[in-house]
């Protein structure tokens, strides 16, 4: 999950670059940078949780960044991509999904 987690927050922000920035959409990229790599730092930090209490908060909050994420993706889907620019959304959104449901597994089995 690791890997998986660092993946998803590098082609965010390999994604994030393509996007011509401007002054509408600027907080919206930076918002999605911010929540997508957020998932993998705070995983890191689930890993090495104090206790039980201190994992199940920290995969809480990377369950909350990637159900983020994957908001701000929707966002920048909607709002007048490239063909190409959206297919690539498209499959951001897709992992970002995932992340959300292994995240939620993990929770329901804590």
């Amino acid at each position: 999950m690791a890997d998986r987690t660092l993946v998803f927050g590098k082609e965010v922000i390999i994604f994030a670059k393509g996007i011509a920035i401007n002054t509408v959409n600027r907080p919206i990229v930076v918002q999605l940078v911010r929540s997508a790599t957020s998932v993998g730092a705070n995983y890191m930090e689930a890993d090495c949780a104090e206790s039980r209490k201190d994992f199940r908060h920290k995969i809480s909050i990377c369950k909350k960044e990637s159900k983020e994420a994957m908001y701000w993706l929707d966002v920048i889907f909607d709002t007048g991509l490239g063909d190409q620019q959206k297919r690539r959304c498209s499959s951001l959104k897709r992992e970002a999904h995932e992340l959300t449901l292994i995240f939620s597994s993990i929770i329901n089995k804590l």
